[in-house]
């Protein structure tokens, strides 16, 4: 698969760069490597920006912990016997500012996000690296890179914590950064999405699994819809839609060999074949091997099984909604390891979705699975709500029917009042993006978690948001327990 990720796994890449010898360099503390030194030619620069990317694959975000996170609130799953107690708090939303998941998705995301500045701090440095090792148009698209990625660590950040830390420099070892606000945090994240989106290259012209043109609009678009800036949310979309398509096979987003697909804006890269020996003893850093992801082995119902899909998801489906089948296995239904004849546990169904069944009878400790981010479904479900609101209920319901169309589901109808088409939107996005962690973003902000989730302990008030890490609390002056998130 892609060649840039192995490079993750050579570069050795920390919070603070732990060294690691590469081209006969030495990556040491950003705050300590002089740019004068390093930042010289194409490879430079290139292992740099690989290394941003590599905290999107750690234990800590996307291979592991952040699914459990937002599928277990969002109560698309349910638990079992087996799930580990450190995930079995977020079914219940009994986690604290001690739990383990809360602080390492705050790590790696930072993390990741001193990587990125590693990168776009030393623009200057990296502008004057002659035309003739490098040209001025990959020195721009890296640093578009850099600032997508920075954009997407942050996004995550002040969706799940509210106002976090706004770091723009590579901080020296000691220094402590206060929480700033969600509105100068989303400012930040708007004015990186934008100008990624001038330098980054199209999809049909950038290399598999990089950040591209239609990654940095789409994902401005979900920042706008999120921030109910709903006009600027459709200009955003507006700049990618038409550039690509649904695919045919609603499931080719869900397997390895059709994961770079006409659907697919941006994901976390994962492959098997490359390992991850570096996984267990590297939760959040991002160094070393870190090419594959948990999830199949986690979900897998003849594995680990430590979940199962809800009947509350599994309920809304309409009849005879091809998504079911693709999204979950039943009694009955086939695989590569035969018939299935009885769930263990009783259970009604399993997750299909991101799992390898459908060519190994069972999962491996890795798999190889892209985690997608943002596809285009996505996007045209969004581009529907923010019609709804902005332009009219026929225009979100072509945006609607395009969804529905690629499963044959029935159309909509024209002559929906705002409010039916808005329940319509809830129902299709659950169905369409199921397992997909946008779930619960999409009830805090539609203001439905209390309706939805208070039965399993939300609170009002105090869950919309995770607490600030006492880790984080405890080695940041700039942040005292006073700052805490409510209610914990």
């Amino acid at each position: 698969m892609n060649k840039y990720k192995y490079i993750f796994t050579i570069l050795c890449l920390g919070f603070l760069f732990h060294s690691c010898d590469t081209d006969g360099l030495e990556l040491e503390n950003p705050s300590e490597l002089s740019p004068e030194t390093y930042f010289e030619n194409e490879v430079q620069v290139k292992s740099a920006v690989n290394a941003v990317y590599a905290n999107l694959q750690t234990i800590g975000t996307y291979s592991r912990n952040y699914y459990f996170i937002m599928d277990n609130m969002a109560h698309e799953n349910e638990g079992n016997p087996q799930l580990e107690a450190n995930k079995r708090l977020f079914l219940n939303f009994s986690f604290d500012a001690s739990s383990e998941l809360v602080n390492q998705f705050w790590d790696s995301s930072f993390r990741g996000i001193n990587k990125a500045n590693f990168v776009i701090t030393n623009e200057e440095k990296i502008a004057e690296i002659p035309t003739s090792l490098m040209a001025q148009s990959l020195k721009d698209k890296y640093i578009g890179e850099a600032k997508f990625l920075r954009a997407l660590y942050y996004f995550n950040l002040v969706t799940l914590y509210g106002g976090v830390p706004l770091i723009t420099v590579v901080p020296d070892d000691q220094e402590g950064f206060p929480r700033n606000s969600v509105e100068e945090v989303y400012a930040q994240i708007v004015s990186d999405l934008t100008d990624a989106a001038q330098t980054l290259r199209p999809k049909a012209t950038e290399e598999k699994g990089r950040a591209t043109r239609g990654a940095a609009y789409a994902l401005l678009g979900k920042v706008q819809l999120y921030r109910g800036n709903y006009a600027e949310a459709l200009t955003a979309f507006n700049n990618i839609y038409g550039e690509y398509q649904l695919t045919a096979d609603y499931f080719d987003n869900f397997k390895e060999e059709t994961e770079h697909n006409s659907e697919t804006i941006f994901g976390v890269e994962f492959d098997d074949d490359m390992g991850n020996n570096a996984f267990w003893n590297n939760t959040v850093s991002g160094e070393g091997p870190n090419e594959a992801s948990l999830r199949g082995q986690s979900y897998g119902f003849v594995d680990w099984f430590n979940c199962y899909p809800s009947d509350v998801l599994l309920d809304e489906y309409e009849p005879n909604d091809p998504r079911y089948k693709a999204s979950f296995y039943e009694v009955g239904d086939t695989y590569a390891g035969g018939t299935i004849t009885e769930i263990s546990l009783g259970r009604r169904a399993v997750w299909r979705k991101y799992q390898n069944y459908y060519k190994d009878a069972n999962e491996d400790l890795q798999s190889g699975i892209n985690f997608g981010i943002i596809r285009f479904a996505d996007v045209l479900l969004m581009m529907a709500e923010a019609a709804n609101e902005t332009v009219d209920q026929n225009t979100a319901i072509d945006y609607i029917n395009e969804v529905r169309d690629r499963v044959n589901m029935p159309l909509l109808a024209y002559g929906l009042s705002k409010t039916q088409v808005f329940d319509a939107i809830v129902h299709e996005r659950m169905v369409e993006l199921a397992g997909e962690q946008v779930r619960f973003a999409d009830l805090k902000r539609w203001g439905l978690a209390a309706q939805e989730l208070s039965q399993y302990g939300f609170q009002t008030g105090t869950h919309e948001l995770l607490p600030i890490p006492e880790a984080e609390i405890n080695s940041n002056s700039a942040i005292n327990p006073e700052d805490q998130n409510p209610g914990y």
